[in-house]
């Protein structure tokens, strides 16, 4: 019975001492300080090269064009600016769906969407090789890394190569069809390579595919899409003050598609234009609001009762 109780008592003492982790003995504030490791972003250069601009041209045209209309119906205005436009620019676009992007790109001219780049999250689009494969090859995205990844290519650099690109600063869709807040990454990339900002505003894509939905709803719904007259920089004004301005724009394209020109104009003239992120109500109401697709006639409905 002793020796039972001793043979206990060493394995008690044993286990005092042994070591049941892999964490160190040593305590992080004696470690050597290691710099953290950084993941490289999945690089996109190939699709600005001659062989992929023909294979996406043969893949938007031949099945993504197709899909997209028989899925949706869109109105497109604004775009007689492009004719007195000279790339590269910056679009600048409110967020709300993943249909937001097929929309700009397919009511593009051919010669600018040829030439024109999406920027597009890296911890979404490319966490996966094929995800990243077939959005760059379909859409010629590249990455933009929100966890401090090591960059394959700046936005800087795909307009220096004389590429317009898409951005979004809200940074994600939104969760309500309201636009959220813009960051300031494309203004401080118009002021800082001296390229025009064009905005851009969309309506219904949030209707038609909200998020979390992977399919655009029966039907056929209405979208919306306009483009607005170029913004550049002064020689004086800095990013701070740009940033807004870019989204004025934005908001007064959007009052304009559910009112008229010339109403959306007296107000943005006179500092009125309805503020671009909704009524501040219950979250329920917000989302019923947009879930109403726009007219699919004239944009000369009423105004609604939250922004008279």
């Amino acid at each position: 019975m002793s020796l039972i109780r001793g043979g206990i008592d060493d394995v008690r003492t044993a286990s005092r001492g042994w070591r049941w982790g892999r964490r160190s003995q040593v305590p992080r504030s004696a470690e050597p300080y290691v710099l953290p490791q950084q993941s490289t972003v999945f690089p996109s250069d190939w699709s600005r090269q001659r062989p992929a601009i023909a294979a996406r041209e043969v893949a938007q045209k031949a099945a993504l064009q197709p899909l997209f209309r028989s899925q949706v119906r869109t109105r497109v205005e604004g775009l007689d600016i492009l004719e007195r436009t000279t790339g590269p620019v910056i679009f600048v676009a409110n967020h709300a769906s993943h249909l937001d992007t097929p929309l700009i790109l397919l009511s593009l001219p051919d010669e600018w969407r040829r030439r024109t780049a999406v920027a597009a999250a890296a911890d979404y689009f490319f966490d996966t090789w094929w995800r990243a494969v077939g959005s760059v090859l379909l859409f010629n995205t590249f990455p933009i890394d929100r966890r401090g990844g090591v960059m394959a290519a700046t936005p800087g650099e795909v307009l220096a190569e004389g590429w317009s690109l898409v951005i979004f600063p809200e940074g994600t869709r939104s969760t309500d069809g309201w636009m959220g807040k813009f960051r300031m990454g494309a203004a401080f990339l118009a002021k800082e390579h001296g390229v025009p900002v064009v905005p851009v505003a969309h309506r219904g894509t949030f209707a038609a595919m909200p998020r979390g939905q992977n399919w655009p709803a029966r039907g056929r719904r209405q979208l919306t899409i306009r483009f607005g007259e170029p913004l550049v920089a002064g020689p004086d004004e800095s990013v701070r003050e740009f940033a807004p301005r870019i989204k004025d724009a934005v908001a007064a394209l959007l009052d304009e598609d559910r009112s008229t020109w010339w109403e959306a104009k007296r107000r943005q003239a006179s500092g009125s234009t309805p503020d671009p992120t909704g009524p501040q109500t219950a979250q329920w109401r917000r989302v019923w609001e947009q879930t109403e697709s726009p007219a699919a006639d004239a944009p000369a409905r009423k105004l609604t009762a939250w922004r008279r």
